[in-house]
């Protein structure tokens, strides 16, 4: 049948994601580093992943496409959910794992590379002089104690915020907002863990680049509870 659909054009997508988590169908999937429509029969042609684009690559177009399943997409959903309730018990985040490691000779130990304090979010000045041009970490507290090569991999040529989303009161995003739209940020990294109450900082940290109004580079890293770097 002949409908309206949306259509994602690869040269403009940047791969961010932002419109996987707004399609509450599930019709949108990352591959590749670029967002792709995996699913015809998954999409309502509603759009609700239009306006979360942030290089103005979805597009709606009319063309030759499967009817939109509603029923195919709640089972999708439904046998998601059972997965996750299969997995786990109580909350992701505090699940408990013990992993066994070999034991890190003396000789591996590295330097601090911490450039600046403090680094909790909610106690760093919103115009502190070391944002200027600076490249901006912000990650999950627990992050640096999974990956064992944190500071080098992530610290090192960064300025550092931490926060957990789960722990602290309020929310990081206001906050946030204030800190990119006020000072010349160069870059910025997302890290957090793969648990999902950790998305927490992440959607924190999108929504502020949205609000802040400005063009910065920007990436999420998830560290695995065994201390992998999954994407």
């Amino acid at each position: 049948m002949i409908r309206k659909i949306i259509h994602i054009d690869q040269e403009k997508c940047n791969g961010c994601g932002l419109c996987v988590n707004a399609c509450h169908e599930g019709a949108i999937g990352l591959k590749d580093g670029k967002a792709y429509l995996m699913r015809d029969d998954y999409c309502d042609g509603l759009g609700d992943c239009l306006p979360t684009c942030p290089t103005g690559a979805i597009s709606f177009v009319e063309r030759e496409a499967a009817a939109y399943d509603e029923a195919a997409v709640l089972e999708a959903k439904q046998q998601k959910q059972n997965a996750c309730s299969v997995q786990h018990s109580g909350c992701p985040g505090s699940r408990m794992k013990q992993i066994a490691r070999d034991p890190a000779p003396i000789s591996q130990y590295s330097a601090s590379q911490l450039s600046q304090w403090p680094v909790q979010i909610k106690l760093v000045p919103v115009n502190a002089p070391y944002f200027a041009n600076a490249n901006l970490l912000i990650t999950a507290d627990c992050t640096a104690y999974a990956y064992g090569n944190f500071h080098n991999d992530f610290i090192q040529g960064r300025v550092t915020l931490i926060g957990c989303p789960k722990l602290d009161e309020g929310d990081y995003t206001e906050k946030l907002t204030a800190i990119l739209s006020q000072n010349s940020i160069k870059s910025l990294t997302i890290v957090r863990m793969e648990v999902p109450c950790c998305g927490g900082i992440e959607r924190a940290a999108v929504t502020a680049l949205q609000r802040s109004g400005k063009f910065i580079p920007w990436q999420v890293v998830t560290i695995s509870t065994d201390g992998r770097i999954l994407r």
